[in-house]
């Protein structure tokens, strides 16, 4: 069994890794059960209080590293997020953190195909813009009956459910940020079959092997969650900051 001292004790020795301190203040270090771990993840727990897996904040530390180097070159060349992650629990923080670098997001149900089939999915998308610009304008009560105007408020806010995180877009995203890889799975297996990286939050019971840029940590709690969107959104305005005073 791990005795937290233990941890706390590993963790002081280390000074030089700076994040393990903060990540285990927002209780980044706690896994699922036993029971749950997926079999990739056998390197990364450090230890089990009771039944639950206790993750190796040093390993964590270093993953989260790694991605952010990769999240500021993003930064850097103006590339192009889409922050994913749907649990009802976290969404509003995807959608804040992705909205505060003007990026696309999907903080609900991830729809198949929102990358295999992008041109189709843009389709809904650019319907959803129209209509609602069409009803902002007042065109929709000109042209149509009031029933006919229920029906498309109906179809309207249905869109805007599914796919109002992805208004404007125009192509596909240059890498995604995924919070849960496990519950999000579909849209780590469409960004696999593309080429798109993936930087993924992920837990015990995730498959490590299958994300680009994994960071192994707690991915349930919401304290864990907005540190680990909070770090990316600050190494993408990093990078951007950098390449900004690198041409002036």
């Amino acid at each position: 069994m791990v005795h937290f001292s233990d941890m706390l004790d590993q963790k002081t020795d280390e000074k030089k890794n700076g994040f393990v301190s903060a990540l285990f203040e927002v209780g980044a270090h706690f896994g699922y059960s036993r029971a749950r771990r997926h079999a990739s993840m056998k390197d990364v727990i450090f230890g089990s209080k009771g039944k639950t897996d206790i993750i190796d904040l040093n390993q964590t530390s270093l993953m989260l590293e790694e991605a952010l180097t990769f999240v500021r070159a993003l930064g850097a060349s103006k590339k192009k997020i889409l922050f994913v992650g749907g649990k009802p629990e976290i969404r509003d923080l995807v959608r804040e953190n992705a909205e505060t670098l003007n990026m696309h997001y999907v903080a609900g149900r991830w729809i198949g195909g929102t990358l295999t089939n992008f041109s189709e999915i843009k389709k809904r998308v650019d319907r959803h813009a129209e209509l609602t610009v069409d009803r902002e304008a007042g065109t929709l009560a000109k042209k149509y009956t009031k029933k006919e105007r229920v029906l498309l408020n109906r179809e309207i806010a249905k869109l805007e459910t599914f796919f109002g995180g992805l208004s404007g877009i125009e192509r596909l995203p240059d890498a995604l940020v995924v919070i849960d890889t496990r519950a999000e799975n579909i849209a780590v297996s469409e960004a696999n079959n593309l080429g798109i990286p993936v930087i993924g939050l992920l837990n015990s019971d995730g498959d490590r092997s299958q994300i680009s840029h994994p960071i192994v940590a707690n991915d349930a709690s919401r304290k864990s969650v907005l540190f680990f969107l909070t770090s990316i959104v600050g190494a993408y305005r990093e990078g951007a900051e950098g390449a900004v005073e690198a041409t002036t």
